[in-house]
């Protein structure tokens, strides 16, 4: 088991009963709504970007 962060709720239909899906890592399959997502790190932000907000 991996100790990376995991997600607590489906970002479709918000209910806790996430499982991973497939072998690759990222991959989740929500048993309720019956969707399955990946997630993902994208980059970091540089501070400079957060002033134009």
């Amino acid at each position: 088991m991996t100790t990376r962060a995991v997600p607590f709720h489906c970002p479709y239909c918000a209910d806790e009963d996430l499982r991973p899906h497939g072998e690759t890592h990222g991959e989740w399959e929500c048993r309720s709504c019956l969707r399955a997502f990946r997630l993902g790190f994208i980059g970091q932000l540089s501070p400079t970007d957060l002033t134009t907000l």
